[in-house]
């Protein structure tokens, strides 16, 4: 059986409930990180309990003293305990809103929901055969100050998705409101051209990855907008998130690219 924890409850996941009108479900009002457990250790944790608290702070949520990265973490060990996963699986944590109206004094208190879902060794490995990927029509990401955030409100990366499959892609790339490419569906982008590594700047509104972090703290990346015309120029292209780390893009469009420094990244990473 699968297990949920809500609010430091781990209940039955068919069991389960939450109110009809938390924030999240209303208004996409919340937040979520999805973290990588390998043997028993929350893979970069500190990066994502940073993120997860700066944007509660942004999102004027009223933190309660029990809602700390502290005892987070604790909830998080102890659900994945309770699933018996606690050798490889990926942890799902969502703050949410509480219920009412958007004006409502209880709409700032948030309460937080943890799944576990089971990995094999297969979806954490490099992918030998390169992702194929198209970019997304109609769908432009505004780079406001809530762009960063790893929020609820992910309408455009769940139809972005939609268009992905309909196209047959590995996933789809995203565009801001001036045209450049800034992410895809589920993951940061980089590019290596002539041996210099590149990744677009958060004031162009992509969300800030906790992988994306850890390379920019392990490597020299340079921060520039990334457009077609740079896309098709670039000599190697890869995704990155906190699951599956670094993910080599083999084609894009009619576009072929290498991967020879992208497995040199990678064997060097921690």
């Amino acid at each position: 059986m699968n297990y949920v924890n809500i609010n430091g409850k781990i209940q039955a996941a068919d069991k389960a409930m939450l109110p009809v009108d938390n924030g999240a479900f209303r208004y996409g009002y919340g937040l979520f990180e999805t973290m990588l457990v390998q043997n028993g250790a929350i893979k970069l944790l500190p990066y994502h309990m940073e993120r997860l608290f700066a944007g509660m702070q942004q999102l004027s949520f009223d933190i309660p003293s029990l809602m700390r990265p502290e005892s987070l973490t604790q909830q998080i060990i102890n659900t994945v305990k309770k699933n018996d996963l606690l050798h490889l699986c990926r942890v799902r944590l969502q703050v949410y809103a509480g219920g009412g109206g958007m004006f409502g004094q209880d709409a700032t208190k948030p309460g937080y929901l943890i799944e576990c879902f089971e990995l094999n060794e297969e979806a954490i490995a490099f992918n030998e055969n390169g992702l194929t990927l198209g970019i997304a029509e109609g769908l432009n990401k505004s780079n406001d100050s809530l762009a960063n955030l790893k929020s609820c409100n992910a309408l455009i990366y769940a139809m972005a998705a939609r268009q992905a499959k309909a196209n047959k892609w590995n996933d789809a790339l995203i565009c801001n409101t001036e045209g450049n490419i800034i992410e895809s569906t589920i993951a940061n982008i980089f590019w290596i051209k002539a041996g210099k590594i590149y990744t677009p700047p958060l004031s162009e509104g992509c969300i800030a990855g906790i992988m994306r972090k850890h390379l920019m703290a392990t490597f020299s990346v340079t921060e520039e907008p990334l457009t077609h015309d740079t896309l098709l120029q670039a000599d190697e292209v890869f995704l990155t998130n906190a699951i599956r780390r670094i993910r080599w893009v083999g084609s894009i469009g009619n576009k072929q690219y290498f991967n020879t420094a992208i497995r040199s990244l990678l064997s060097k990473l921690v």
